[in-house]
């Protein structure tokens, strides 16, 4: 969430005028709310993530559960992580 207004913005919009479909989850979470199962089905159903850390990143639940999830799905699939 603490990059989301800025970096990610920028790297959404140039893969975005690349042709590449990006996947937002825009919704914000509050604390002890799990992520969407719109973000799980998207993480399934992609071939690749690009995984943004920030300063706060291993504090959040939220994003070390959308890691857990990509990376479950780079284990089981050709999914690749970035």
């Amino acid at each position: 969430p603490d990059t989301r207004n800025s970096f990610v913005d920028h790297l959404s919009s140039h893969l975005l005028r690349k042709g590449i479909f990006v996947f937002n989850d825009n919704h914000e979470l509050q604390k002890g709310e799990s992520i969407s199962p719109q973000l799980l089905q998207a993480i399934q159903h992609s071939r690749l993530s690009i995984i943004v850390f920030s300063e706060n990143y291993a504090s959040s639940t939220w994003c070390l559960d959308e890691m857990a999830a990509i990376a479950y799905c780079k284990q089981r699939s050709d999914h690749t992580v970035f």
